[in-house]
């Protein structure tokens, strides 16, 4: 199935002809009436006292016709079942990838960062198109805090969890499923105390006693010829459904540990915010004690005083919203880890305690729809409904059923080893529903439907996949430039801030002037610590968005359980 694919026919082609005609048939009449479906049934019935077979013939003899039958019609159950190899409804193909050659409309090009960008402490990176994503990416920026942190985070969080439990429990549902290939094979026993009438009607007993008790163990078996394939149509869908869920795991898997990459990430950008908000506030505080010094020897008017203590008063206004960000965020990461708040992790992050990685690996674009989870997840749910589709078709089909039971009947325990109380039964069933109210047609149609809205939800998770790499790219490609700007105006406003004061103690400026630098500062300080961390998570992003490199770790895929009473099945 391709992205791009039309919707599959309802019945496929290799169908025969007849059978999809019947498909075609209009179901829905003006008046609905009850369903009638034909059933033909073919039974042989033996019991103790009745007319299975001649009178002076012996049970032993019985039997062997019996069994002869029984194994004709095994063996036309088995040739049904051999017959089945075609199954109805369309047969799902796999992915290609999509007709691009590149992320962005000009292709791969590395950030640019001149000379000067560099001396301003611009880091460059460099993208190596082809390499493949590392399994454990995050150890790329060289923190041992943040790798233990990554590693708490996956050997604790309840996420994961959840996830294996919910892919164990897709994986039960599908071995369940398999079992309707099978025979059905059970034990009955009952045992009654009854009165039969008197008068015209006869007992059942040959002493005509009116009183009497039953006793009638026996096995059955019964088997569903699956000759249009629909049960193993089923099998297909649920089979699906648990590759879905095992990509969904994968997904889990890379959310938690790009969320704990982002989550460190922020920490060390509120921390760097704080450490320059409170240098700016020690400055405007050491510089309104000087002006105050001033006013109070009356080298200054006391309007600057008042100027001074309202710019420090909003610098200060800006410390406790970065503090409570900062708190929330050790929450957040406590939480990725598995714990509860007053459990805090020990792990502390600073933008210095973070190496860039310089050379990072792009994914080849046709590559990338193998490597996401959430393609993989969507494309199998498009598998999944592909399926439905034939179950739907199968379902509007005659129904073949075969089944058989073994036992014995009596008057009391012991009489149930007497040959003469043996009794088996063998049937075969066919059911065609003839009017049904067009529900079958309906359900086949919606199934269809529900195909298409799965192929298009394909195609939109695979655009949305092509567009994350391309959004990182690009925000890389300017992430250099932002953090060498931004360390030139914090470097040119520390200057201009030194030099005015210098100025405003030598009586050259007014305080206003002081005033303007000072703010111009404090935002370059603070845009200086985002533009960083606003580097570093662009890079864990681009990671994110190439698939994570779950191919290159160990499989997170639980093993069967040991304990399985049944593994060959």
């Amino acid at each position: 199935m391709q992205p791009g694919s039309d919707t599959p026919a309802p019945a496929d082609s290799s169908m025969p002809h007849s059978v999809r005609t019947l498909l075609r048939l209009p179901t829905a009449l003006a008046a609905p009436r009850d369903e009638t479906p034909i059933r033909v049934t073919v039974a042989a019935t033996d019991a103790a006292g009745g007319t299975g077979r001649e009178p002076d013939e012996t049970p032993e003899a019985a039997a062997r016709p019996a069994a002869r039958t029984a194994a004709r019609i095994l063996a036309a159950a088995l040739a049904a079942s051999a017959a089945s190899a075609c199954m109805v409804g369309p047969d799902f193909q796999g992915a290609t990838p999509p007709p691009v050659s590149a992320y962005t409309r000009e292709g791969l090009r590395n950030p640019p960062v001149t000379a000067e960008d560099r001396r301003n402490g611009a880091l460059g990176q460099s993208f190596a198109q082809g390499r493949d994503v590392p399994g454990e990416w995050w150890r790329l920026f060289r923190s041992r805090a943040l790798d233990s942190l990554v590693e708490e985070a996956l050997a604790r969080n309840p996420t994961l969890d959840a996830a294996q439990a919910t892919l164990r429990a897709a994986r039960a549902t599908t071995e369940a499923q398999r079992g309707a290939l099978f025979p059905q094979v059970g034990f009955g026993a009952q045992s009654s105390y009854n009165k039969a009438p008197g008068g015209d009607l006869q007992s059942p007993l040959n002493d005509n006693s009116l009183l009497y008790s039953l006793v009638t163990p026996q096995v059955t078996v019964s088997f569903a010829p699956d000759v249009f394939g629909g049960t193993r149509r089923a099998l297909e869908s649920q089979a699906a459904q648990e590759e879905g869920q095992r990509w969904q795991l994968e997904a889990a898997y890379l959310t938690l540990t790009a969320n704990v990459v982002a989550a460190a990430i922020q920490e060390a950008s509120l921390r760097a915010q704080i450490a320059a908000t409170e240098k700016v506030i020690q400055a405007q505080t050491d510089l309104l004690n000087l002006i105050t010094k001033q006013s109070n020897a009356g080298q200054v008017a006391g309007a600057d005083v008042v100027q001074q203590t309202a710019l420090l008063a909003q610098s200060q206004q800006l410390l406790p919203p970065l503090q409570r960000a900062l708190a929330q965020q050790r929450n957040l990461l406590t939480a990725l880890a598995g714990r509860f708040p007053s459990e805090e992790v020990s792990q502390t992050f600073t933008l210095a305690s973070l190496h860039l990685p310089r050379t990072l690996p792009v994914s080849l674009p046709s590559r990338l729809i193998e490597q996401r989870p959430d393609v993989k997840a969507a494309e199998a749910a498009v598998h999944a409904a592909s399926a439905q589709v034939g179950v739907a078709v199968a379902n509007r089909l005659p129904q073949f059923t075969i089944s058989g039971a073994i036992g014995a009947s009596a008057t009391n325990f012991a009489a149930l080893l007497n040959p003469a109380a043996s009794l088996w039964t063998i049937a075969g069933a066919v059911a065609q529903p003839l009017f049904d109210g067009g529900t079958l047609f309906r359900r086949q149609q919606a199934a269809e439907e529900t195909l298409v809205a799965a192929q298009a939800q394909y195609r939109a998770t695979v655009i949305g996949a092509y567009q994350n790499v391309a959004d990182a790219l690009r925000a890389l490609q300017s992430d250099g430039r932002a953090v060498a700007a931004a360390n030139a105006a914090v470097s040119a406003s520390r200057q201009s801030v030194e030099l005015v004061r210098k100025q405003f103690g030598l009586g050259a400026v007014s305080s206003a002037s002081l005033l303007i630098t000072q703010s111009a500062y404090l935002q370059a300080v603070v845009t200086q610590a985002q533009a960083q961390a606003n580097q570093y998570a662009d890079t864990a992003a681009l990671f994110q968005a190439l698939g994570g490199g779950w191919w290159n770790r160990r499989d997170v895929k639980p093993a069967r359980d040991p304990k399985d009473p049944a593994p060959f099945l």
